[in-house]
Parts: structure tokens; sequence; C-alpha cells
């Protein structure tokens, strides 16, 4: 698939694996059960869709401006032969391509206007100068002859606003309607919470602000689900000041909205929700900061999950994995940062989710930064290292080489895109070069078993199979719903 490459931008793996900067989004999930079935069908045909972003291309001849692609679930996987790509340029969508606007680095698939149809919500980075606005959230309406950019509309933002960090969609007052937490005001200390429906101008139907920060730092990541088991969705929000982790927040979703008093929790990197023991609460998968260093600088890795319980995620019923976890594979080597990317689905079709975890620096033999991809099974008493698998490039029946610095695993989604009621997994390489073509990026789909993921007919595809811009593209960067840290712009 790609000619084996050299080396890897110290930039490029920097961003996915090493300095870690203020996501726009972390994993969501719905209340408990809802998790394992939430629907990325952008065209209602009842096949889970892919939205990919490559936010390193060069559009119009500005660089970083970035562009995402859609494809579609069909029986026999991702019909790659009709793919949609939507730049800031598409007819429709509000803007237009600029330098360092990175179009679609975060990427979230939820019904906003709840017609049935999920809706692609973007962020990236735009300045407005006629209204002093940074930032941009726009909206794609799902329609059933696929996405485009017909109707798009931007989220409204007052004058001298900073919109889009954080951006964090879930049901936070339990009324069936989407909500959206982000940035989007002037006052650094808060930030939105717009609750759904949405109409199509983008006006959501009400919007509180949350007093976020208590003290000088910034949000890492944030995760939504129902913790508590009841029936709402809650907000969990993680806290860095420079290299140091501060903490967590847990505001507890309730009919009238978001409490305003907080819980406290532990610190996280990148995060996933599930509920992966079927108990009827979520779950909360986390990477872990060593030494709470968020520098993450030599990490092997950490996963820590915090089961639900009635008060939340619980801080005594945990579970931690590392490659050094019985039945885990691999082992535990400097920089393989176990846990960059997370990702929960029912692959096997036992009603249990399981966690995708991303290995991004994992050597391969002596192909240092290669990367690859485990899989934990979670089942009755919770997620297990017995029957874990791992895949990367050099897997017997994956596309391609393991080559250094492609990153495999950097982004990860777990969607059933055949339809047959098994998770499939599909994960990034946004490093892989493309033959000549540096940091091109490129997307692999495994299939869900019986038995767990399989190789048996993975696919791959790339910017240039789908006549997409290539250079620096970094295709695959971010997957919808995984926008985990390591987002770092220009």
């Amino acid at each position: 698939m790609a000619t084996r490459r050299l080396a890897v931008s110290t930039a490029v793996a920097a961003a996915l694996i090493g300095t870690f900067s203020v996501p726009l989004v972390a994993g969501t999930a719905s209340a408990a059960d809802r998790a394992v079935t939430v629907r990325e069908d952008f065209n209602g045909d009842g096949y889970q869709d892919v939205a990919v972003s490559a936010p390193g291309a060069t559009v119009g001849g500005h660089a970083w401006a970035g562009y995402l692609t859609i494809t579609y679930g069909t029986p026999s996987g991702l019909d790659t032969a009709h793919p949609t790509v939507i730049t800031a340029d598409t007819p429709g969508v509000p803007g237009e391509s600029h330098e360092n606007g990175v179009f679609g680095a975060a990427l979230v698939a939820r019904d906003l206007d709840g017609d049935g149809l999920t809706d692609l919500v973007l962020g990236g980075r735009e300045y407005r100068a006629e209204e002093n606005v940074s930032g941009s959230v726009i909206v794609l309406w799902g329609r059933t002859a696929g996405i485009s950019g017909q109707d798009a509309v931007r989220i409204g933002a007052a004058a001298n606003a900073e919109v889009g960090e954080d951006l964090t969609a879930g049901d936070f007052n339990g009324d069936g309607h989407t909500d959206l937490f982000m940035r989007s005001g002037d006052d650094y200390d808060y930030r939105a919470v717009l609750y759904g429906p949405f109409d199509r101008t983008g006006a959501p139907a009400s919007e509180q602000q949350l007093m976020v920060f208590s003290t000088d730092n910034t949000l890492n990541s944030t995760a939504a689900g129902d913790f508590n088991g009841d029936g709402i969705e809650d907000l969990a929000t993680f806290f860095v000041y420079e290299n140091h982790a501060e903490g967590g927040k847990l505001w507890l979703g309730t009919k009238d909205g978001l409490a305003t008093v907080p819980q406290r929790l532990p610190s996280a990197s990148a995060t996933a929700v599930a509920d992966f023991d079927k108990d009827g609460y979520a779950d909360l998968a986390t990477r872990v900061f060593p030494g709470g260093d968020t520098e993450l600088v030599d990490d092997p890795g950490t996963v820590k999950i915090y089961y639900g319980s009635s008060s939340g995620p619980s801080q005594t019923r945990t579970k931690t994995f590392t490659q050094q976890t019985a039945g885990v594979p691999g082992v535990s080597e400097k920089n393989d940062h176990f846990g960059a990317r997370l990702s929960a689905g029912d692959v096997n079709g036992d009603g249990y989710p399981d966690l995708a975890v991303g290995v991004p620096g994992e050597a391969i033999g002596s192909v240092t930064k290669a990367g690859s991809v485990v899989l934990l099974r979670g089942g009755k008493g919770g997620l297990t290292g017995t029957g874990a698998q791992a895949f990367h490039q050099d897997t017997a029946g994956v596309p391609g080489v393991a080559e250094k610095g492609d990153l495999f695993g950097g982004s990860l989604r777990l969607l059933d895109v055949t339809g047959d009621g098994k998770a499939d997994l599909t994960a990034g390489a946004p490093s892989e070069d493309l033959g000549t073509v540096k940091n091109g990026g490129a997307v692999w789909v495994l299939r869900g078993a019986a038995s767990g993921l399989t190789a048996s007919k993975s696919v791959a595809h790339n910017p240039v199979d789908l006549g997409a811009p290539s250079a620096n593209a970094q295709y695959g960067a971010n997957l919808s719903g995984d926008n985990g840290p390591g987002v770092n712009f220009p």
C-alpha cells in the first residue's frame, strides 16, 4: 500500500503521542446501554458511516486548511468508491478555506434536530474579523441522499467570542435531545451548554453558561455518559496546568440540565465511555497521566477503568491495564503510548461493549513507532485481558507494511459499518506515507466477528484513493467521535 519510509515528521509524531494540546472533543456515550447502539448513520439507510478528518491538508493553496471525508456503510463494508469530500469551500458551507483553519479537526456525530438522521458537528479555527470571533462550529445536516454542504449552518456566537474548544455531545437533561458543551463566549472561565433540539438555523432550544474553571488551568479532555444510571447523561471534564495534571470534575446531569456544583474526579488523558459489564451504569475508560506528568515523555501507557455506580464513576471499583497485564499482547516499553486513543463497541455481538486501545508508539519488531491496536473484551465482570487481540500493519491479512513512524492506531472508532450487529474497527495511521507523499495518512477497517476482530476482509483507503488532497493531509488524525488528546494545531 505504501512504500517503506525512512523517517516521520517530529512535529506530527509529537502532535499525536507526545505533545498533548487542548483537544476539541473527547469520547461520549449515551445512557448506559445506549453506548453500544449509538448510531452514526448520516443517510438513514441502517448502516453506520465513518467521517474522517484530514486537518493538515492544503486546500485552495492554504496550508493546514483541512477537510473531511464521509464514507458510507454497506453490507460489504465501507463504500470507498463513492466518498464525500467536504472542505470549507464546499457550496453551502459557511466561510472559506484559510491557512491553519484545520476545518473539521473536531467531529461529533449526533442527531441535533431530532429527525432521526445523524448530523455532523465539526470544529475548526476560523477568525471572522467583522465580528472579532475566533473559532467555528458548523453543522452538516444528515440527509437521505447523504451529507453535503446544503443548508449547513454555523452555530452562532456573540461578538468577541472564542468558539468551539472542548466540543462534546450528550443529553444532559434527559429529554431525548442532543445537547452540546463547548466554549462559546468571551469569559474563559465559562463554557456554554446548548440544549437541543437545534433548529435548522443552528439555534438551540436553550442555553446554560457553566463556570467550569476555578483555577488557572485548561481542559485537556472531556467525556459524557450516564455514570450514575439515572437515565440522564453526565459530563466529566479533565484539567491540566502546563505539564501537570490537575484532576477532573463530574457534572451530574439532571432534568434541569447540568448541575453547577461538581464532584471531584481523578485526572485523565484520552477517554471512552460504555457499560462494559452491563450493570446499568456507564463506565469511564481513561489513559493515565504517569505521576501526573502531562508531557508523557517515554510513557509506555496505562489504561484505567472507573466502573459506574449510583454516585458516578467509582473510586474503589477500578481496573488497570497495561501491556504487562495477563492476556494483553505485547510488552510495556518506552514510547508505546498504550491508551493514546480509546473507543468502545461490541465487536463480537455478545451484548457487552469491548474496548479498542490505540498503541501508536508501538514498535513492530525493529520498526519504531509503527503502531498497533489492542482489543480488550467486555463481559459480566467488566473488561478483561483474557482473549485480548492485537493488530498492526504486519498482521497477516492487514493491508500495508509496518513502517517507521506510521502511528497506526493514532485514531480509533468501533462502528458497525456492515450492519451485522458486530462493531468493526476503523483505525487511522495519520503519518502513513503514500509513496513519495509524506504524512498523507490512511484508514483501515477490520471486521467484527463472533470470535472478535478479524483481519479477514480488512481493507484500507487513503486520500489518493479518494482523489482528495494528500500531501501532509494526516488523513485519519481524527474520526467522528474520536478526538482525544493529540490534536495539535500549527
